[in-house]
């Protein structure tokens, strides 16, 4: 008896687990190729690159001064005396540092920049992927993308279940063909 009823036990949960499954609707969004194709996001871009310039601006004028008076130390080295000598080499070094501290926060600050304009448009394509989601029925949707220079989260998927460009339209925006790019050399064999 408690044999038959283990067995219809298992028969139920069984029944019900493959009736969920069935329910499951799994779909991807290629988050780069979505971005890469907003208007927007274009907008974002030239504004980086501006940003970028003029810290590069800033930078090569801050070596430029280093360099002329480097140049300036090590032509009037020999005729310094030791204060003056120890006193360029100070400034040289606080020059060096400031060069370098620049370069860092520059970075920082255009990284910052990136996720400040970024955030917006990154919204916007997690709300209409979220509406064309429910539209068609997905229960699951993951982001192919792992991010630039790393393995893709979904490994393999059918085409169908690309809903990238469905986020594209609901956005408004016709999505175009992207060329595929070239696929990486293989790794040299170990000797």
């Amino acid at each position: 008896m408690k044999n038959k009823f283990f067995i219809a036990l298992f028969a139920i949960v069984a029944l019900a687990t493959s009736n969920v499954n069935a329910q499951t609707k799994i779909g991807y969004i290629s988050l780069d190729y979505v971005l890469n194709q907003l208007p927007e996001a274009k907008q974002v871009e030239a504004e980086l690159k501006t940003t970028q310039t003029q810290y590069e601006n800033l930078l090569q004028g801050k070596i430029k001064d280093f360099q002329a008076k480097y140049a300036d130390y090590e032509k009037n080295q020999a005729t310094m005396n030791d204060v003056i000598k120890a006193d360029k080499e100070k400034n040289l070094q606080n020059l060096q540092n400031e060069i370098e501290e620049f370069r860092q926060s520059s970075a920082t600050s255009l990284q910052k920049k990136q996720a400040q304009l970024l955030q917006p448009l990154l919204k916007k394509i997690e709300d209409n992927m979220h509406v064309v989601a429910k539209e068609n029925a997905y229960t699951y949707v993951f982001n192919y993308d792992a991010g630039q220079g790393t393995t893709p989260i979904v490994l393999h998927a059918p085409d169908d279940a690309n809903i990238s460009d469905l986020v594209l339209k609901k956005m408004g925006v016709t999505p175009k063909p992207v060329t595929a790019a070239p696929a990486p050399a293989p790794a040299a064999p170990k000797k």
